[in-house]
C-alpha cells in the first residue's frame, strides 16, 4: 500500500449489527433494520445528523460459521444486546457465542427509507467504503459505538508499477494482479457487449484501481456469506486476491459448461439479462438461475414474430420501435414484463387472418331451418347478405341488432348465423358493464392494463372476420368511468370501425370484416345514436302452436339427453305439450316450457332408476296413445306411495298424460279467467306490451257516493293518469248521448259520486298510451250498467275529440291475447297494416276490429253495440277470419 494516508473514517464508529449479508468495499447492499439497537442507531445518528461523518457508521456481519467456544475464553467481556449476546475478547465482537468477527466494513448510508407496514422498520442503502478493527468498544446502549482501526486507504491506491516494486523481484503481487485483471475480462467477455450494464462494466475494469477489482467483483458473482467473509478478512492485497481469484476462476467454469449443455443463443440471451440485472454494485446475484420460461427472452423470435403478422405499415413500425426498447431494457425493469406483453399481444391478433365464408344459399337455408323453427324474417336477412357477398366479395359485414322478449332463441340465432358462413363465434356480454375501458381498454401507462373486450375477443377467436355477439346492449350502464354506449358508437359505425383503435394497441385495427349482432330486449334503454348504427330486427314471440313444434323438435330431444333418458323411455303426446303451454307457462320465448319438460325428465328419471313405470291412466283417450301403446301395453298412472293395479311391460315408454302432468308440475299456475272476471259492469281487458312479450290486463272501475273524485291506483305512470283523465272527460262530455248517468239519475257521470279505477297487479309499475280504449270502455260500462263481452280485449291511445291513434306493440298483444283464449280484438285502425305480421293460424281464429274513433269501439265492445248509437251493429269495421 501506498504510505500517503490519503482521505480517514471518524475513529469513533457507531456499530450496525446485520444478518442479511457481507458488505464490501466498492459495493451497495441494501439492509433491514428491524432491531430496536439498530433503529435507535438510524434515529439518532442518521436521520438527526447534519455532516458527512454522521452518515458513516461500520456495518459488522453475523453470518461466519462458528469458530470458537465461548467457554475456551472464561476471561472475555461478554455483552448483552437486546436477544443476542456479543462477547468482546480484545475488543474482538462475537455473535450468538459463535461468530468472531474482529474486521468490518465502514459504509456511507446513502439513502434511508422508512415503513410501517408489516412493522415498524427501516431500509437503509450503504456504500461500502474500507475495511476497519474494532479496537475497543466504548458505548452498548441504546445503540453500540466503538473504537475504530482504518484498514484500507481512501482515494490512494497503488498502480501496478508501485505493485511490482512492493513485491520484491519475483513480483508476485503484480502478477496475482495481472491474472485476476485477465480473469475478469475474460468474465465479462463472455457475456453480450450490446447489454448497456455489460459495456458499463468492461470499462469500469479499465478505470478502477487494481486494488479494488477483489472486492467490487466478489460482490457481483455468486459466492456464499462465509467466502465472503474470506475476502473481507482478506487485509493484505495479495491475500485478497488469492482468496477472490478461485471463485472468479469457478464462475467462469460455470459459464463454459452452461454454454456446453445447452443452445448458445438462448444462454447468451438469458445470462447477459440476468447478469445485467446483478451487475450493480452490491447486487447479489446468481448466474446458475434459470428462468421459468424458455422463449420467454428470445427477442430474435419474437422480432420474426413481428414480422411475419403482416401488421399494417403503422403497427408495425410501432412494434418494431417498442422491440428495439425491449433490447435495451433489462429484465428486472417493470416495464420490461408490460412491453414484452404488448408485443405478444401484437403478434397473436389477426391482423390479416380470416376465414372463407360458405356462400352456398340452399346449404345454408336448410342449417337455419334445422337450427331453428318459424323467425323467417331473420332467416330472410341472413340469406340476403350471402346473396350480396357472392356478387361483392369485399361487402363490409352489417350490424344487427335482434330485438325481443327473453327466450324466443337471439342468441341462439347469432351462433346458427356463425355456423351458416362458416366463421368462428364470440360473445360479449354487456350487461351491466359500466365502464368505456371493457370496450376500449385500457391506457398501458396504468397498472394493470389490458385490451378491451373487442381486441380479446379478436385475439381468441384468432381471424380478422368472426360473427360477435353483444348480448343485452340495452342494459350497458354509466359511471364515473365512462359510458360503455357511446364508446360503442365507433365500433359499430360501419364508416368509422375500419380503424378502430384501442388504448391498449394504440393502433388502428380493421373491423369492418366483423360481423356484429346485437340483441336487447327493448330499444327504449338504448341511446338513439347507438340505435341509429344499428339494423334493426323485431324478434317477436311464439305462438302456441310454434311452440308445441320448437318443444318436439329442439327442447324434448335436448331434454332427454341433458338427462340419460331416450324416447322410448319417455314420450310427451303433442297434447300434453299442449297443457304445458296453456297451463303451466304464459311467456312469449320458450325457457319456462324447457324447464317444466326438464322437471318432467326428472321425475320420469327417479321411476326409470327405482325400476318403476309411470303409466298411463285408463281414463285418457285412447288418441293421446303414442304408438308403443298399440302393442298391448295398458298404462295407468301410479301416484307416489301407491301400487299401480297393472303394470305395464319392461319395454314400454313412459307416456305423460295429463294426470301424470298434474301428478308432476302440479295444480294449474294459469286458468282461462277473462270470462270468470268480466262478470260485473265495470270491466275490461286490455292488451300491454312488455319487455317480457304482449300481457292481457284486467282494469276494473267501482264508484260510491261522494264528491266527484277520480281515484287511480296500480302503480300508475302519468302517460296513464292522463289518459285516465282523457276518457273521463270524453264520457262527461258524452253522456247524453250515451245515455249515462250518476247514482242519483244526474246526467253528469261524476256529481256527486267518486270513481276509483284499479289496474291489478298493483306491484308491477304500468305506463304507456295504449290502455286509453279500455279506460273509456270500463267507465262507460259502470254508468251504463251493461256488461263487456267476455272474449274481447282491445288497446288504443284516445284524444279529447274520441279518436283512436295507432299503438306499437300489435303483433306481441294479439299473441298474448290469443294465449289467454280472446276471440275478438279492438285496435286502432291505422294498425291495420300490423296485422300482416300476425300468423296465419293465429288471424283464422280470431276477430279483428279496427276502430278509428270511440263510438267503434264501445259498439264493438258490448253485445248487440252501445246505446245512443245509430246503426249500431255496421258502425266497426270488423276484419273476419283473415
Amino acid at each position: 500500500m501506498s504510505s500517503n494516508s490519503g482521505i480517514q473514517i471518524p475513529s469513533r464508529l457507531p456499530l450496525l449489527l446485520t444478518h442479511e449479508g457481507v458488505l464490501l468495499p466498492g459495493s451497495t447492499m441494501r439492509i433491514s433494520v428491524e432491531t430496536a439497537r439498530n433503529m435507535h442507531l438510524v434515529k439518532n445518528r442518521l436521520l438527526k445528523g447534519t455532516s458527512l461523518k454522521s452518515t458513516i457508521i461500520g456495518v459488522i456481519p453475523n453470518t461466519r460459521d462458528p469458530e470458537y467456544d465461548t467457554e475456551d475464553l472464561p476471561t472475555l467481556h461478554r455483552v448483552s444486546f437486546g436477544k443476542d449476546d456479543y462477547v468482546f475478547p480484545r475488543l474482538i465482537l462475537f455473535c450468538n457465542y459463535r461468530s468472531l468477527i474482529s474486521i468490518g466494513t465502514a459504509g456511507l448510508a446513502v439513502q434511508v427509507v422508512g415503513s410501517n407496514w408489516p412493522k415498524p422498520h427501516y431500509t437503509l442503502l450503504i456504500t461500502g467504503l474500507c475495511r476497519f478493527r474494532v479496537a475497543q468498544l466504548l458505548k452498548e446502549g441504546p445503540f453500540p459505538v466503538a473504537e475504530v482501526e482504518q484498514l484500507d486507504k481512501l482515494e490512494q491506491y497503488t498502480s501496478p508499477e508501485e505493485m511490482s516494486e512492493a513485491a520484491g523481484p519475483d513480483g508476485e503481487l503484480g502478477e496475482l494482479s495481472q491474472r485476476f485483471y485477465q480473469a475478469a475480462v475474460q468474465l465479462v467477455g463472455m457475456l453480450d457487449m450490446s447489454v448497456p450494464v455489460v459495456a458499463k462494466l468492461r470499462r469500469l475494469l479499465d478505470s478502477l484501481p487494481r486494488e479494488t477489482l477483489p472486492d467490487v467483483l466478489a460482490s457481483m458473482i455468486h459466492t456464499s456469506n462465509n467466502e465472503k467473509l474470506q475476502v473481507l478478512d482478506a487485509v493484505s492485497l495479495e491475500e485478497r486476491f488469492k482468496k477472490t481469484l478461485p471463485l472468479l476462476t469457478r464462475q467462469i467454469e460455470g459459464l463454459k459448461l452452461l454454454q456446453k449443455t445447452r443452445k448458445p443463443r438462448l444462454d447468451d440471451d438469458k445470462r447477459v439479462k440476468a447478469f445485467a440485472c446483478g451487475v450493480l454494485p452490491g447486487r447479489q446475484f446468481s448466474l446458475d438461475e434459470e428462468g421459468d420460461d424458455e422463449d420467454g427472452d428470445d427477442t430474435a423470435v419474437l422480432e420474426r414474430k413481428v414480422k411475419g403478422a403482416n401488421m399494417p405499415e403503422p403497427a408495425l413500425r410501432v412494434c418494431l420501435k417498442e422491440l428495439k426498447r425491449l433490447k435495451k431494457m433489462p429484465q428486472s425493469m417493470p416495464e420490461y414484463a408490460l412491453t414484452r406483453n404488448y408485443l405478444d399481444l401484437m403478434v397473436e391478433l389477426p391482423w390479416s387472418k380470416s376465414t372463407t365464408d360458405c356462400l352456398d344459399i340452399h346449404a345454408a337455408r336448410v342449417l337455419l331451418d334445422s337450427d331453428h323453427y318459424a323467425m323467417e324474417k331473420l332467416k330472410r336477412r341472413v340469406l340476403e347478405y350471402l346473396a350480396v357477398r357472392q356478387l361483392k366479395s369485399t361487402l363490409k359485414g352489417p350490424i344487427l341488432c335482434f330485438v325481443g322478449p327473453p327466450g324466443v332463441g337471439k342468441t341462439s340465432v347469432g351462433r346458427s348465423i356463425a355456423r351458416t358462413l362458416g366463421r368462428e363465434f364470440h360473445r360479449i356480454a354487456l350487461g351491466g358493464v359500466c365502464d368505456q375501458s371493457d370496450i376500449r381498454g385500457h391506457r398501458r401507462t396504468y397498472v394493470g392494463s389490458m385490451p378491451g373486450r373487442i381486441i380479446n375477443g379478436l385475439k381468441t377467436v384468432g381471424v380478422n372476420n368472426p360473427v360477435f355477439l353483444l348480448d343485452e346492449v340495452d342494459k350497458l350502464g354509466k359511471s364515473l368511468q365512462g359510458d360503455p354506449a357511446s364508446a360503442l358508437l365507433e365500433v359499430l359505425d360501419p364508416e368509422q370501425n375500419h380503424s378502430f383503435t384501442d388504448h391498449y394497441l394504440n393502433v388502428a385495427f380493421d373491423l369492418s370484416q366483423v360481423l356484429f349482432i346485437a340483441t336487447a330486449n327493448s330499444t327504449a334503454t338504448i341511446p338513439p345514436a347507438l340505435l341509429d348504427r344499428m339494423e334493426v330486427l323485431q324478434v317477436q314471440g311464439y305462438t302456441q302452436e310454434e311452440k308445441v313444434e320448437i318443444a318436439h323438435r329442439h327442447l324434448i330431444p335436448h331434454q332427454l339427453e341433458q338427462h340419460g333418458l331416450t324416447p322410448q323411455q319417455l314420450q310427451i303426446p303433442q297434447d300434453t305439450t299442449q297443457d304445458i303451454i296453456s297451463k303451466y307457462t304464459r311467456e312469449a320465448g320458450v325457457r319456462s316450457l324447457e324447464r317444466k319438460i326438464g322437471a318432467i325428465c326428472r321425475a320420469v328419471a327417479v321411476k326409470v332408476a327405482e325400476g318403476h313405470n309411470v303409466t298411463k291412466s285408463e281414463a285418457a283417450p285412447a288418441e293421446s296413445a303414442p304408438q308403443g301403446a298399440e302393442h298391448g301395453g295398458r298404462k295407468t298412472k301410479e301416484p307416489d306411495g301407491v301400487s299401480a293395479d297393472m303394470a305395464a311391460p319392461p319395454d314400454m315408454p313412459i307416456v305423460i298424460d295429463h294426470i301424470a302432468l298434474k301428478d308432476i308440475l302440479g295444480p294449474h299456475v294459469f286458468e282461462m279467467e277473462v270470462s270468470e272476471r268480466l262478470t260485473l259492469p265495470g270491466v275490461a281487458v286490455g292488451l300491454a306490451w312488455t319487455p317480457l312479450g304482449g300481457e292481457i290486463m284486467f282494469v276494473e272501475a267501482s264508484r260510491m257516493e261522494g264528491e266527484g273524485q277520480l281515484t287511480l291506483t296500480g302503480q300508475l305512470g302519468d302517460v296513464m293518469k292522463e289518459s285516465a283523465h282523457l276518457a273521463m272527460s270524453w264520457l262527461r262530455s258524452n253522456a247524453k248521448t250515451y245515455q249515462l248517468t250518476n247514482l242519483v239519475g244526474g246526467s253528469d257521470p261524476l256529481e256527486g259520486t267518486d270513481i276509483h279505477l284499479h289496474f291489478p297487479a298493483g306491484a308491477v309499475t304500468k305506463d304507456g298510451p295504449s290502455a286509453g280504449v279500455t279506460m273509456v270502455t270500463v267507465l262507460a260500462s259502470l254508468f251504463s250498467g251493461r256488461l263487456v263481452r267476455s272474449d274481447v280485449a282491445m288497446t288504443g291511445e284516445i284524444t279529447l275529440r274520441g279518436l283512436v291513434l295507432p299503438v306499437g306493440g300489435i303483433k306481441d298483444k294479439v299473441l298474448a291475447a290469443h294465449r289467454a283464449g280472446v276471440k275478438r280484438v279492438i285496435i286502432p285502425k291505422r294498425n291495420e297494416k300490423d296485422l300482416e305480421e300476425i300468423p296465419a293460424n293465429v288471424r283464422k281464429e280470431l276477430d279483428f276490429v279496427t276502430a278509428s274513433n270511440l263510438d267503434e269501439v264501445l259498439n264493438a265492445a258490448f253485445d248487440g253495440g252501445f246505446p245512443g248509437m245509430s246503426n249500431p251493429l255496421t258502425l266497426p269495421h270488423i276484419v273476419s277470419k283473415l
